[in-house]
């Protein structure tokens, strides 16, 4: 069983949503390559895993379409970024190569089509 790719192939399925889609689409205009994405480690989901340099960004993807729930960036608690964290830790103990890189994790929400980024969110 594979726990990860690190490179998108025709067989690969696409982004779950539109809007974790668009995402993928916003960090590629911005040189960053998606190294995966929808990947299920340690009981939590990794929405994209992009690179740019020296920079690994594990990002979460939040949207809304109306008022209700809150803020997108405040859907994400303490108990997600604790499963983010854990997934990810486990996503970079199968990349041993990438282990020198500066590692951050990022949350993008799309809000009434609109993309708002908030890098280094936790």
């Amino acid at each position: 069983m594979r726990t990860s790719r690190t490179k998108s192939s025709p067989s690969s399925p696409p982004p779950r949503n539109e809007a974790e889609a668009r995402a993928a689409r916003w960090y590629r205009l911005r040189a960053y390559r998606v190294l995966d994405h929808n990947r299920w480690l340690g009981g939590a989901e990794l929405d994209l895993v992009v690179r740019r340099g020296r920079i690994l960004a594990f990002v979460e993807v939040k949207s809304k379409n109306g008022d209700g729930f809150g803020d997108p960036f405040e859907m994400v608690g303490p108990v997600k970024i604790a499963r983010i964290r854990r997934a990810a830790a486990l996503w970079l103990a199968s990349h041993p190569e990438l282990a020198s890189l500066s590692v951050r994790f990022d949350v993008i929400a799309v809000r009434s089509g609109r993309i708002e980024h908030l890098p280094g969110a936790f």
